[in-house]
């Protein structure tokens, strides 16, 4: 669909969602689009109106764009077609265009790259993870929409055995596993709900933190951080990815990890490969093609800002 003038010429994308004021994403595109010499632009539309962001995104100068909170799910219906990964997940992140073969109309496709900004996280620094997770254990801590593609991803192509999962609230943990059970039925979650069920577990090679960075203070929240430190406190060590980096990538679940001696990451890095993954379908070029040291360069900066 992308023709060699489009690359010469501006065309929008956009980040919808809403509060989006934080984000990194503009400064994560813009770099991108830069180091490509691509004069494309990537603007927040912060809203919770879809009526606000609908017009942009049909207008003929947009060429995708990317879904966070709260419509993540909601978005869905105002695709035409959803990718397979996206309705595994159940929510989209990113919307991109495509001609339709038989009657050349634009289709608006949602997918979820969440996932692939995971799988990449790890793979990207932690050489030869998967000859260790494959067929082992991994957990997931959280219940939310991250919660879900990183479940995704461990068990696409980390090759996880089961899923651990860790949460405050039960009711999250049965919507998430009904959930799967329905798009995904092969895919074993278990609910780690007690300290006794951490006795004879076999430690998890690959874990995933996906709660913001407040202290537990409600007795499910407690209750799930001392879960959590048993199981890290497993031999052998996890490698571990923080989700959470905002506002500080430093978090105390990262250093928790840290002090129990796992290999641990921040979510930039999930952040920063979730891009590109979108810039290869607005772009329609290769992942190959597309150069992220630069990007890595200037997030690396700008968070380094926050955590001084």
């Amino acid at each position: 669909m992308i023709s060699k003038e489009d690359r010469t010429r501006h065309l929008r994308t956009y980040l919808f969602g809403y509060p989006i004021a934080h984000s990194l994403a503009p400064l994560l595109h813009s770099t991108l689009f830069d180091a490509q010499n691509t004069p494309w632009s990537y603007t927040l539309v912060e809203s919770v109106d879809k009526s606000d962001f609908l017009p942009k995104l049909k207008a003929s100068d947009c060429i995708g764009s990317a879904v966070t909170m709260p419509h993540k799910v909601s978005f869905m219906t105002e695709c035409d077609r959803i990718t397979d990964d996206a309705r595994v997940i159940g929510a989209i992140n990113t919307v991109f265009l495509r001609k339709d073969p038989k009657t050349g109309k634009t289709l608006y496709i949602g997918t979820n790259t969440d996932s692939i900004g995971v799988r990449e996280a790890f793979l990207q620094n932690f050489p030869g993870v998967l000859s260790q997770s494959r067929g082992k254990p991994a957990m997931v801590i959280g219940g939310g929409g991250a919660c879900r593609s990183a479940i995704y991803a461990l068990w696409k192509w980390l090759g996880a055995s089961e899923i651990y999962l860790v949460n405050r609230l039960d009711t999250e943990v049965d919507a998430i596993k009904q959930s799967f059970k329905t798009t995904l039925p092969e895919c074993k979650i278990k609910h780690i709900s007690s300290l006794e069920q951490v006795q004879g577990l076999e430690p998890p090679v690959a874990v995933v933190g996906t709660v913001p960075d407040i202290p537990p203070t409600q007795p499910g929240e407690i209750l799930a951080r001392k879960i959590v430190e048993a199981i890290l406190g497993l031999q052998p060590k996890a490698f571990v990815l923080e989700m959470c980096y905002h506002p500080n990538p430093d978090t105390e679940f990262f250093r928790l990890a840290v002090k129990f001696g796992c290999q641990v990451i921040p979510g930039t890095e999930a952040m920063i490969h979730q891009g590109i993954a979108q810039q290869v379908l607005w772009l329609e070029k290769p992942l190959e093609k597309i150069p992220d040291a630069e990007a890595k360069r200037v997030i690396g900066l700008e968070v380094a800002k926050h955590s001084q």
